[in-house]
């Protein structure tokens, strides 16, 4: 009974267990989370940061850095693999252009501590002066694909894999400062709330710019009027995909005056930009010169995939586009999504670790129902997809119209089973499809 009363007494502050919120115990003792908290802050103003770093193996700078995660460009592109089906181009220039981003991090990180923790020789400062000269710039993304081929999810699943704060923006709400919508600055605002508010989080984290051939210039010819949407949105972005220290509203919105800022380097935030950029395939043949007549123009044609142009796609393209020079030049990596065939949709609907079928026999099971799919009707969803040309997303829509009836009347119905046939299947498919024609 002593050792009992023991155990449930703070060893620090003497309280019991009914006194206090929580008891930590271990080795025949006890703490109070409030003493516990009071040796923590402790200790850290005693050693700083860096102890807590070294004991949790996440140093500052270094807890996406692919160093320290031993992760190869490889071994992204297998992770990609197991969430999104096909787009081999995209995945291997994103993985090489995410790994080369988080080792230039984590070299900077180890730059700075072995200044800090060693005493050089004239000849090592020279050096080391040299290296630290050598500076290795963003690699920040663009990519350019239909919608629906997974530009989003091909960069959240790389902000999961790294652990970072991840924020999805949508270029379209975004005008120049002083004008209804968004400001820029609004982007980082996101990112801090995904990452809690944590700013060295947040200097680390990953930026989705969705819809970024929405704010393209509207026209080449000089006008009266401002484009507060499009080419001005464009300049003000320009400091944060390049690097600097932009002042955030902690709240977002418009900024004012007398409202309190946080002050956020953009140096190390990788920017992934993304966009349908609808029509640009008629400006890529032109510059590939597709209608040229004479000698040798079957011969230069026959080189050109004339139904997938988009891989074919340049800076030169994207300027004609009405990108401004100095965005396409801060976005150095360009690639390109394939749109989705029939293959492709067949395998989202199964293979994925998310995979929708999972998603779907997953919901039944928590009702004690088992679901089996024929294939059949997995091709008929596949095939109306394709009819209506909706993509990756409009997959969940036909899957969701195709089971609406069953979702509703199954739970406490007491059935055990449910197959889905390809007549079950017809009849609500039609009658989805009677909504979009």
């Amino acid at each position: 009974m002593s050792d009992k009363k023991k155990v449930d007494k703070c060893a620090f502050c003497g309280r019991t267990s009914d006194q206090v919120e929580m008891l930590l115990q271990g080795g025949g003792s006890s703490i109070c989370v409030d003493c516990a908290l009071r040796v923590s802050e402790y200790v850290h103003s005693i050693f700083g940061d860096e102890l807590f770093d070294e004991y949790r193996g996440t140093e500052s700078g270094k807890s996406a850095s692919c160093e320290t995660l031993n992760v190869t460009p490889k071994q992204i592109t297998a992770f990609l693999d197991q969430y999104v089906i096909g787009q081999d181009d995209a995945k291997k220039s994103l993985a090489v252009a995410v790994y080369n981003h988080y080792k230039r991090i984590g070299e900077a990180f180890s730059r700075r501590k072995a200044e800090a923790g060693k005493k050089k020789s004239g000849a090592q400062k020279v050096l080391d002066a040299e290296k630290s000269a050598l500076e290795i710039e963003k690699s920040n993304i663009l990519l350019v694909g239909p919608t629906g081929t997974g530009k989003t999810l091909l960069a959240r699943t790389i902000a999961r894999m790294l652990n970072v704060p991840f924020a999805i923006v949508d270029a379209t709400v975004l005008t120049e400062a002083g004008y209804v919508g968004e400001d820029v600055e609004s982007i980082l605002s996101r990112l801090l709330q995904a990452a809690d508010y944590d700013v060295d989080r947040a200097e680390r984290g990953i930026v989705f710019i969705d819809e970024i051939d929405k704010i393209a210039r509207k026209s080449d010819n000089p006008s009266i009027t401002r484009d507060v949407s499009g080419e001005g949105v464009q300049q003000a972005m320009l400091k944060l995909l390049e690097g600097s220290i932009v002042n955030v509203p902690p709240a977002g919105g418009r900024k004012h005056p007398e409202q309190k800022m946080i002050p956020v380097n953009t140096t190390n935030i990788l920017f992934i930009c993304g966009g349908a950029f609808e029509g640009i395939e008629k400006r890529i043949a032109q510059r590939l010169n597709t209608r040229v007549v004479g000698y040798g123009a079957q011969e230069k044609k026959s080189h050109i995939d004339m139904d997938n142009l988009l891989r074919y796609i340049a800076p030169q393209d994207l300027r004609s586009y009405g990108l401004i020079p100095e965005i396409v030049g801060r976005l150095p990596i360009v690639t390109y999504l394939n749109p989705l065939d029939r293959d492709a949709l067949r395998r989202i609907l199964t293979e994925p670790k998310n995979a929708l079928v999972r998603q779907y026999v997953h919901l039944f099971e928590l009702d004690g129902v088992k679901l089996t799919i024929e294939d059949s009707v997995l091709d008929l969803i596949v095939d109306t997809a394709l009819k209506y040309k909706l993509g990756a997303r409009g997959l969940r829509s036909i899957c969701e119209a195709v089971m609406m009836d069953s979702m509703y009347d199954l739970p406490g119905s007491g059935r055990k089973t449910f197959k889905v046939t390809l007549e079950y299947a017809k009849e609500r498919i039609d009658r989805f499809a009677g909504t979009l024609s």
